[in-house]
């Protein structure tokens, strides 16, 4: 199971659907980073986001997929 399961499974609401969406708090939470850092993640390309209207998500599998790419790249190293 990986890590962005465990962590937004636990913010969906009980016996409710797991978020499809984040919030960049919430990206953040599951990253264990501040919202800024998380911020600039999104600003440079390394982490998936898209608008809704006039506010910024994150596709809740997005940090996995950071993570796995992050941790490919120092395999490589």
């Amino acid at each position: 199971m990986s890590i962005a399961r465990v962590d937004t499974a636990r913010l969906a609401e009980v016996g409710g659907p797991a978020p499809v969406l984040l919030t960049v708090e919430e990206a953040a939470y599951c990253l264990r980073i501040g919202r800024t850092t998380c911020f600039a993640l999104i600003r440079t390309g390394e982490l998936e986001s898209l608008m809704v209207g006039g506010l910024r998500r994150v596709p809740a599998d997005a940090p996995a997929a950071y993570l796995a790419r992050r941790r490919a790249e120092q395999r490589a190293a």
